[in-house]
């Protein structure tokens, strides 16, 4: 077989179990000094290189892959790129081959963030995240031409990862982990980052009664004090994301800790991205705060996906539907700016509501603007619209006229 054109599975050739056979996956000509990289004794012998196929992709597509495969690629990069950080590198090595290698994870780790990275490209391209189950392999050995490996079993991976993340955690209180356990933190890029929240308001907008309270949050730089913006915090690697998410909610709950019988809140809205979400060890770590949470409100607590854009109708519904048991409601929120047809294609995810932050300092024709634009393609996927950060009374009572249901006041 020509290097350039793929791989060849040795596993085929034998019924015995995937783990007990070597996998040589032939690469692609000129990669040399790309594959030294990765040809590292200690990494290869800790288990810390992975390779994951993309040839689920290329079969599905059939005559159509040498057409698609550039946007595969460009997808693959962008989704490597935002999970690793600086954590790690990757390179493709073969037409559906990419190396993967995560220095500062373990194994068990490293191999469990590969399964999570091939679902989402899987899940974005064909509708099935499961195929990724036999997609990832551990790197055993690297030459020149070729790259050997055994074929992981998720299960087994996911599994471990579970047990070294239940080993590293201090013993549960009743009331969970402090907030000072998640923020500030050592992002994977190196930086020291902490998360700063407030509480805020929501009413509902007919008689503008409170209806509970609304988690917002900042993510500063410690060596810059700078806020992050929306796009530099959706670009951090996943498990920042996921410290960033536990540590608002645990601030929301230690603010709401000193509420007690009737003055407790009805209800809080914390805000989940999307990216933790996905993730099972994200969901895992969310239910567990949810609890903590739900005790400190009257009715419960509504979660609130943010950073949905552009996810695929599958994929998002399927999110929504695995966090609906533990939240009174799910509600996504949109960005500002997001296209209206954007928005009515997520009819039908299992979306209660969709919520908007106002954009800042706009007139107020400006902002009925935006807002009849906004709450208008809204409407189109949810019954409840609900407008934050509203600079003025004014402006909250203008969104309900226009048709949003519910809205708060800026705070930050």
């Amino acid at each position: 077989m020509d290097p350039g054109s793929g791989l060849h599975d040795l596993s085929a050739e034998s019924t015995r179990a995937p783990e007990a056979l070597p996998v040589e996956r032939l690469v692609s000509a000129g990669l040399e000094a790309t594959l030294e990289r990765f040809d590292d004794p200690a990494l290869l012998s800790e288990g810390k290189v992975s390779v994951i196929s993309l040839e689920a992709v290329s079969q599905r597509f059939g005559a159509k892959w040498p057409v698609r495969r550039s946007q595969v690629y460009d997808h693959v990069a962008r989704t490597l790129q935002r999970h690793l950080g600086v954590q790690g590198y990757y390179a493709r090595v073969s037409e559906t081959d990419y190396l993967i290698a995560q220095p500062a994870l373990s194994r068990f780790a490293g191999q469990a963030n590969c399964l999570r990275y091939l679902r989402e490209i899987l899940g974005h391209f064909l509708g099935e995240a499961h195929l990724a189950d036999d997609g990832v392999h551990q790197v055993t050995r690297v030459t020149q031409k070729a790259v050997e490996a055994r074929k992981v079993d998720a299960r087994h991976v996911e599994e471990a990862e579970r047990r070294e993340i239940a080993a590293s955690r201090p013993a549960a209180s009743g009331q969970g982990r402090s907030v000072v356990q998640w923020s500030p933190f050592v992002a994977a890029d190196g930086r020291s980052l902490h998360v700063s929240c407030a509480l805020e308001p929501v009413y509902e907008l007919k008689s503008y009664a409170r209806i509970g309270m609304r988690l917002t949050r900042r993510v500063l730089s410690d060596e810059t004090g700078e806020t992050l913006t929306a796009a530099e915090v959706a670009n951090l690697a996943r498990a920042d994301i996921i410290r960033i998410d536990i540590a608002t909610i645990a601030r929301g709950v230690e603010r709401l800790s000193v509420q007690d019988g009737d003055s407790r809140e009805q209800c809080l809205i914390v805000p989940i991205s999307y990216t933790t979400l996905s993730s099972q060890r994200g969901r895992a770590e969310i239910v567990t705060v949810f609890k903590s949470a739900r005790s400190r409100v009257k009715r419960g607590v509504i979660c609130e996906i943010g950073d949905i854009e552009g996810v695929p109708h599958g994929a998002l519904a399927s999110t929504v539907s695995l966090i609906r048991p533990f939240a009174l409601l799910v509600v996504g929120r949109i960005a500002a700016n997001a296209p209206s047809a954007l928005i009515v294609q997520l009819k039908g995810v299992g979306l209660q509501g969709l919520a908007f932050e106002c954009p800042g300092h706009q007139r107020e024709a400006e902002f009925a603007e935006w807002a009849t634009k906004s709450i208008g393609a809204a409407k189109h996927v949810a019954r409840s619209v609900l407008i934050y950060g509203a600079d003025s009374a004014g402006k909250a009572g203008l969104a309900g006229v226009l048709g949003a249901s519910h809205a708060s006041l800026r705070q930050f």
